[in-house]
């Protein structure tokens, strides 16, 4: 039996990869979120908000845990204020830290593990009205190589999704309406924008023991748009 904790497993790319880890009877899934799941499959939901008090839970042995929780503030650079930079570093790097530095007795214990984090394609892209989360999805990316080199010798992983658009509820009003939906797609190589499924499919991935080689990546989910050019 192999444990996986996911922090922000409620909805979007987090609900996505809590439903693929419990689709196999040999992992236990244990779901932290601010919000319960209207749709619950197998495994443990806890209600949290990981920002406050970190919820008691049993867990001796951690094989794989994903930080989901993420910001979106699209806004121009001169109207983004302190409090929203702050904000976005909070969810994004400080509850990532929070969480890491509380269940890293338990990765350790594992005798091997993987921790995925999650950037953003705009952390490596520059990409206007996007200050505020790609400083602090950049910050990411700089803390998962940081820590793939500290704990190698422990064998815990860790690596780091960067995802373009994706239709989750964060993103709802940049694909409100047909007209945003088809401007999204056109915009990446691939021709659409990505579903949580996507995403999830890559955590599964590196959460796994096959990329045992792997480690202190930053891995583009996003339709080729940080690497490709078409036209």
């Amino acid at each position: 039996m192999k444990t996986f904790l996911v922090v922000g497993g409620s909805q979007g790319i987090g609900a996505a990869l809590v439903h693929k880890l419990g689709k196999y009877p040999e992992n236990r899934v244990i779901s932290i979120s601010k919000t319960m799941p209207s749709n619950r499959g197998s495994g443990l939901y806890v209600q949290a908000d990981i920002l406050g008090e970190v919820p008691g839970l049993d867990i001796s042995e951690l094989h794989g845990l994903a930080y989901c929780p993420g910001s979106m503030v699209l806004k121009p650079f001169h109207c983004t204020g302190l409090d929203e930079f702050e904000g976005a570093y909070r969810i994004n790097v400080l509850g990532a830290i929070k969480v890491i530095q509380t269940w890293l007795p338990a990765l350790k214990l594992a005798g091997g593990s993987s921790v995925v984090l999650f950037g953003s394609v705009a952390a490596n892209q520059g990409m206007p009205m996007h200050a505020g989360v790609a400083t602090a999805k950049g910050a990411v990316e700089a803390l998962t190589r940081t820590l793939a080199a500290e704990y190698a010798g422990q064998h815990i992983r860790f690596n780091c999704i960067s995802p373009s658009l994706t239709d989750t509820p964060l993103a709802a009003r940049l694909l409100n309406d047909e007209n945003k939906r088809g401007l999204a797609a056109k915009r990446h190589p691939l021709g659409r924008y990505g579903t949580p499924e996507d995403v999830a499919a890559a955590a599964f991935f590196l959460l796994s023991d096959d990329p045992d080689w792997v480690t202190g990546q930053v891995m583009g989910v996003d339709g080729g748009l940080s690497t490709l050019r078409l036209v």
